[in-house]
């Protein structure tokens, strides 16, 4: 704890909220527009599934899907084929950039439009903070502030399959014939004594390490952004931190608001 009784985080921007009553319980630097790195899937999961696209349907690995701009790898090998739902998995989960960029590729119009519809919708969720040039992240010029991703993860929690594939723990697909297990990036969601609904990492040099988690405390659905970690664990830490200080320090924050009669 600080001097004034906050939990000292070792994320440079921070933005935590109650998302039944929207109270900001806990800012820094809440409004600076920051590069998000594989954040950005959630809004492309949001595109993929308001696509109404079948998730069925089968996706191949390109070339057009390798990382030409930071060099990372993946092990989803060019030629591997699966359906449009594991994509969405995988991209969720194990925040794989192959599998981010074929639902970009996949969609009507190619890439290019799927961008497109990606700052369309953060223009019509009030998100005036955030731009995307890329469906996967790795652009550092996908910004956004802790204040606008905030809103983000709020909309994300309104679909399920976000909800469902953002916190599971671990799938198994066929990769060209080998089954591989892909594993959540987040190790919190396998922790009982969280309840996450929705989650995502990120993780670019420009970024630093980032975690978006919207997690039920006390009965209330508290979304947490936490941006520009420096060490590996930051982000997980700083997350303990905040739960320790909302839960022990200040539980009257976290308070269901009373209703109105007729409510």
């Amino acid at each position: 704890m600080d001097a004034n009784g906050l939990p000292l985080l070792g994320s440079s921007a921070f933005y935590v909220i109650n998302q039944n009553t929207g109270e900001v319980l806990l800012e820094r630097n809440g409004s600076a527009v920051v590069p998000i790195a594989s954040i950005t899937k959630l809004m492309t999961a949001i595109v993929v599934l308001e696509a109404g696209q079948s998730l069925s349907e089968r996706l191949t690995i390109t070339e057009g899907d390798i990382d030409r701009l930071k060099g990372t790898g993946s092990r989803l090998a060019l030629g591997t084929t699966l359906s449009r739902e594991e994509m969405l998995q995988l991209a969720l989960m194990s925040s794989e950039n192959r599998a981010a960029s074929a639902l970009a590729r996949n969609y009507p119009g190619g890439e290019s439009a799927f961008v497109e519809a990606m700052n369309v919708k953060a223009r019509l969720l009030g998100l005036w903070d955030t731009r995307f040039r890329d469906s996967t992240g790795l652009n550092p010029g996908n910004v956004s502030s802790p204040k606008d991703l905030a809103r983000l993860v709020a909309a994300s929690a309104a679909f399920p399959l976000i909800r469902e594939f953002s916190t599971a723990h671990e799938r198994y697909v066929d990769v060209r014939g080998r089954m591989l297990r892909f594993g959540n990036t987040n190790g919190l969601v396998r922790s009982p004594e969280w309840a996450i609904s929705v989650s995502k990492t990120g993780y670019i040099s420009e970024a630093g390490r980032c975690l978006v988690m919207q997690a039920w405390l006390q009965q209330q659905p508290v979304v947490m952004v936490l941006m520009d970690s420096s060490g590996r664990y930051t982000r997980t830490a700083d997350a303990k931190r905040v739960r320790k200080w909302l839960e022990q320090g200040m539980p009257q924050r976290l308070a269901v608001a009373p209703q109105r009669a007729g409510g």
